[in-house]
């Protein structure tokens, strides 16, 4: 789990020359349309936030490459834009980004007309970029022609995933009309089914019950109705939650949740749903009374699920004794599987309660590590210089 990563200036300086795709630099978003317009492109946006993983990768396997830059520079005004800083969020907003990376690709006159999202190769990253060159194959003409009545399974798969993370109502249609071919479940389709089950009152979930006897040919039922536990319980969520009051009707979402688990499993959950409420809204106090509440006993926890916990503690609680507490859950992580994110973790926090002796341990265990599997250690180097 490791933390924002933030890009050396020597890599920037070595992208700078790489024959790799040009991004405008200081320029916003008004200014990148303009320029679009008056060059008769499109700009091609790479929507992306500073703790995303795949938004790195891309920056440093997909963007540098001379065939991917050759073809983005004669074709985009291209742009990278974080969309959790300045005018990004607005922009996030505009044109619904809930995922990173996300691609957008906008004519001059700021209308999207095609999209992608998350790591994509070389080879696909350039026939996308095609895609949104060509009018028959944007997003906007593939919808028309969905609308039209095309029923080719591999023109729904590939509708459905384009549109479910911006467009879900949209997107259910299509995986509908998909399904409704029978096709027999594969990774793919059932992948795609699973992400766009949100709730129990959508086509995803009536497919997902109706065609049970075919999914538990490609998982155990233990799973499945794992599953199905999580999709009630994210309708019943969505439904005990008021967005605008930030207030959880907890009778609701108690009554509602008994009718498919037990008074101790529900009442076990409420605490747990107020406890990741209580750190979005960044009421910090009350997240960390309850999560130390929940937390007495964490030998079921893995050491990710542990070092989660650890890194939330040592970025939002500053009581003490809590982060004394952080510490072992940090420890046991490592006891169960030491690896560069947890070994981080450990070492930050024993800085930040004090214990500068285990701290440069542990970061030095950390940036050991961390070089050994390839990890961006910048972060780990910059706390080791402090120690």
């Amino acid at each position: 789990m490791k933390k924002t990563a933030i890009l050396s200036f020597l890599f920037f300086a070595v992208l700078a020359f790489a024959q790799g795709i040009k991004f405008e630099e200081g320029s916003n978003f008004k200014t990148i349309l303009a320029k679009a317009k008056k060059e008769n492109k499109l700009v091609f946006i790479d929507a992306y936030a500073v703790w995303c993983g795949p938004c790195k990768l891309m920056v440093k396997n997909i963007f540098p490459l001379k065939p991917v830059g050759d073809y983005y520079n004669a074709n985009f005004v291209n742009a990278k834009i974080d969309m959790e800083k300045g005018e990004g969020i607005d922009l996030a907003k505009k044109f619904n980004v809930k995922v990173f990376p996300t691609y957008l690709f906008i004519n001059g006159d700021g209308e999207e007309v095609h999209r992608t999202i998350g790591y994509v190769e070389e080879k696909d990253f350039i026939q996308f970029a095609m895609d949104a060159g060509d009018p028959s194959k944007r997003l906007t003409a593939l919808k028309q022609k969905f609308e039209k009545g095309e029923k080719d399974p591999e023109f729904l798969l590939n509708l459905a995933n384009l549109t479910i993370y911006n467009d879900t109502d949209f997107s259910n249609k299509v995986i509908e009309r998909y399904f409704a071919g029978k096709p027999e479940f594969t990774r793919d389709n059932l992948g795609l089914l699973f992400q766009a089950m949100k709730s129990t009152e959508g086509a995803p979930y009536r497919i997902f019950t109706e065609r049970k006897a075919d999914i538990l040919k490609m998982l155990p039922e233990q799973q499945y109705a794992s599953m199905d536990k999580n999709v009630k319980v994210n309708t019943v969520m969505a439904k005990a939650y008021n967005a605008t009051t930030k207030k959880l009707d907890e009778a609701y979402f108690l009554a509602e949740t008994q009718k498919f688990m037990t008074k101790d499993e529900a009442e076990n959950l409420l605490k747990r749903v107020k406890a990741s409420r209580a750190l979005k809204d960044k009421d910090f106090a009350t997240y960390e009374k309850i999560t130390i509440e929940l937390n007495k006993d964490t030998s079921a926890l893995s050491s990710d699920q542990l070092n989660s916990l650890a890194w939330n503690f040592f970025e939002n609680v500053t009581t003490k004794s809590s982060l004394e507490t952080a510490v072992k859950w940090a420890q046991e992580s490592v006891n169960k599987n030491e690896n560069y994110a947890n070994t981080d973790t450990l070492a930050n926090l024993y800085n930040k309660i004090g214990d500068k002796k285990n701290a440069k341990i542990w970061a030095e265990k950390s940036l050991q590590l961390g070089k050994a599997a390839g990890e961006d250690t910048a972060d780990t180097e910059k706390l080791l210089k402090t120690l």
